[in-house]
Formats: C-alpha cells, structure tokens, sequence
C-alpha cells in the first residue's frame, strides 16, 4: 500500500494536479482504506505546524517583503554596481554579488528574483545586455539565497531531519561564498567571448564611500545573523524577529521610505506564501507517517545499503536523484518528502548530517533554474517577458559553475563544516 500512494502521488502530479491535492488524495485513499480515524489525521497536521523553528519561515518571509517596500534592494544594486560594475561582464557580476548581498536577509531565491530582479533586469537592458541573458543571470545568482543564512530552505530541512538549523545557516556560509566565485569566473569568461560591456573606470574610494554608506545598514544584517548565532545569542527563530525589528529601524528611521501602507501589504503577501508553505507541509507530514507506518524509508534504506555502503558513492546516487527530482518538485515538497527517506541510509553510512543538509538544499536549488518545472524560470519570464525557452539557452553556461560548487561541497565536506565547527 505504502508502494502504491507514492505512485499514484507522481501519477497525480504529472497529469497537472496541484502538488496539495497531488499528496492529500493518496493520503485519504490510504486513510479510508486502512479504517484511520479522521480525527488522527488533523491531529497529525496539527503536530507537523507546532514546531519552534518552522515559526522562523513566516518571520523570513516577511522580511524579504519590508525589504522590497523600503528601498533598500535600490541602494543594494547601487553598492555592488559601483564596487564591481569595471569587472569583465559589467552588470552581470553586479546581478551575481548583488544576490550575495540580498540573500543575506531575505533567505529565499524567489524573493531574490522577485525583490532584486525587475531592478538588475532592467539595469542590463539598458546596458545593451540581451532581456533573456539578464534574466538567466539573475535566477542563476538566486541559488545563493537559500544557502546563505538566513535561509528559509535550510530551517525546513533542519526541522524535517531534526538537525541543528544553526550549524545548517553557518554551514552554508563558505558554499555561497564558492558558488559567487565560479558564477562570477564564468561571467568573466563570457565576457571575453560575447564582448560585454562593463563600467568604463574603477571607483574612487570617494564613489565606493558614497554609495557604501546609505546600504551600510542593509550590508550588515548577515553580519548581525551570524555573529548573533555563532556566539549563542539568540537562535535562528529569534534571529528572524531580530531581523524583523533591525528592517524596522533602518527602514522607518533611517531610510524613511516605510509607512504602514506598505506594511499593510508587506503583511498580506507574507501570509499568502507563509500559507502556501504551510499547508504543503501539514499534508507531507501526513505523506511521510503512512510511508513511516508502511516502513517505507527503511525498506528505500536497505536498498540503498545493499547497492553500496561507500559514503562517496552514496552521495553521488543522492546528488543523481535529487537533480532529477528537482526538475519536478518544489524545494519544500521535496524537502518534506525525501528527507525521511534519503536521510538515514547516508548518515548510517557515515555522512555527516549538516554536510548532507546543504548537498541536499543545493542539489534542490539548482532544481529551480531546471525545467520542466523550475519555479524561478516561471518567476523571472513572468517579470521578464522573455520566453522560457530563451532563457533557458541563456543559463545553461552557469549550470556548469553551479555543478562545480555542487561536486566541491559534496566531496569536500569542509568546505560546510569548518564555521559550524567554531560553535561551542
């Protein structure tokens, strides 16, 4: 039976069902097969919502909503235009270091997209750049987000696999760092080969100061996150309403451009996503305890086991089945679905369970620039209007850096554990 509700959930999803219904139906066929009380199941939905750290995903989100109403992604682009705007690629590299910058409080690459995106679009254009390579730039750049605390995917995934979400933010601190540096090597050599245009001169100390301050305070909220949490001042929860009230300050009283018009909406569009997430992780809860009751992760354990039991050859199995599964489900479903099921066999085999969390989110993040279901694709064509098809061409040269830092941080376990290790 366990067998049978995974496969009508992929049969529901790719005919075009909503990815809610698509794991809700098989759930209630199983329940009313099985003669579950109705009542186990809200009860179960109800258990999956009270989680302390899940309360930091609707905190998150609203912080990347006060940022998109209060300028502060405007003054962002203009620090990292006049910093790195004369590197070879001009404006590209800006897209790339600007979504460093942003993902440093808005946690999430649809919110990089949809806060940072129309501004570093509409930049490009008007440096000759073509609207499809601009906007393969921007969702390429977006992976970041999620991977650099503070990061929405990363407190999923800590909750689901009952690890440390604090080593999870600080352990992606150096792979955000790693895949900013391959992205940008790549735009440089783009550069050289389709000639981009760049700024005509470096900054003088004078500009770079000029445009440093204003997103001064912006700059250093990821500083603040950190710091917070690598000295056990406060936990990602708490640093989520840290970042809410430090958003507050900086944008009513020191950029001055918030009112409560733009709170209002802040407030209603973080509900709308909180919502969207929420609903979807009451009902993968509900999906995960029939399989756990069917024992299916620990027959998908043994199988696994029984293939090989070398750590290395593991996780390229894993990174193998998350690529392809990141091609059709969004990160939190994906998330919420596999983790209990992938999870243990590699920790049983040795894996480290903060270096498989980031392989994981990684893996998933780049599903989101893959069609046939990338959601960042949808977003930047929307906000584009380039077609799919195009811009798709325009990001398969940064699929390559992106794989580099996926193999880099898969098999070089370091490169994730070394700030986590500075936590007493």
């Amino acid at each position: 039976m366990g067998f049978f509700i995974v496969a009508l959930f992929f049969f529901l999803f790719l005919i075009g069902f909503p990815v809610v219904l698509s794991i809700i139906i098989p759930v209630l066929v199983y329940v009313f097969w099985s003669g579950v009380p109705l009542e186990l199941v809200t009860q179960r939905m109800h258990y999956s919502l009270d989680s302390y750290p899940l309360i930091a995903v609707p905190i998150f989100i609203f912080v990347g909503n006060l940022m998109n109403s209060s300028g502060i992604t405007r003054r962002i682009f203009r620090f990292a235009d006049t910093l790195v705007g004369r590197l070879p690629g001009g404006l590209a590299q800006v897209n790339i270091f600007a979504s460093l910058i942003f993902s440093g409080m808005s946690g999430a690459a649809l919110a990089d997209v949809g806060g940072l995106g129309q501004i570093e679009i509409q930049a490009m254009k008007e440096k000759g750049f073509s609207t499809s390579f601009a906007a393969a730039v921007t969702i390429a750049s977006a992976t970041v987000g999620p991977i650099f605390p503070p990061s929405i995917p990363l407190v999923i995934y800590g909750s689901v696999a009952s690890v440390s979400v604090v080593k999870l933010l600080l352990g992606g601190i150096l792979p955000a760092i790693l895949a900013v540096i391959t992205m940008m090597i790549m735009t440089a050599i783009l550069s050289k080969l389709r000639n981009f245009p760049r700024a005509e001169r470096w900054p003088t100390l004078k500009e770079v100061w000029r445009d440093l301050l204003p997103a001064l305070p912006a700059l250093l909220t990821p500083l603040l996150l950190i710091s917070g949490m690598l000295s056990g001042y406060f936990t990602p929860t708490e640093a989520a309403s840290v970042t809410v009230f430090y958003v507050f300050l900086i944008s009513g009283v020191v950029y001055r451009e918030l009112d409560w018009t733009q709170v209002w909406n802040a407030l209603v569009e973080t509900v709308k996503a909180t919502s969207t997430i929420l609903i979807i992780v009451a009902a993968a809860s509900l999906f995960g305890w029939i399989l756990a009751i069917e024992q299916i992760p620990q027959l998908f354990s043994s199988f696994i086991l029984s293939i090989t039991q070398n750590p290395l050859l593991l996780l390229l199995l894993l990174n193998i089945i998350l690529f392809i599964v990141g091609m059709f489900l969004d990160s939190t479903t994906a998330t919420l679905l596999l983790v209990p099921i992938v999870v243990p066999p590699l920790v049983k085999s040795g894996v480290d369970p903060i270096h498989l969390g980031l392989v994981f989110i990684f893996n998933i993040m780049i599903g989101l620039i893959t069609p046939p279901m990338g959601l960042s694709l949808f977003l930047v064509s929307e906000i584009s209007k380039v077609p799919m098809k195009s811009i798709i061409k325009d990001v398969l040269p940064y699929m390559i850096p992106l794989v580099v830092t996926l193999f880099m941080i898969t098999y070089i376990p370091g490169i994730v554990l070394f700030i986590p290790s500075l936590l007493k």
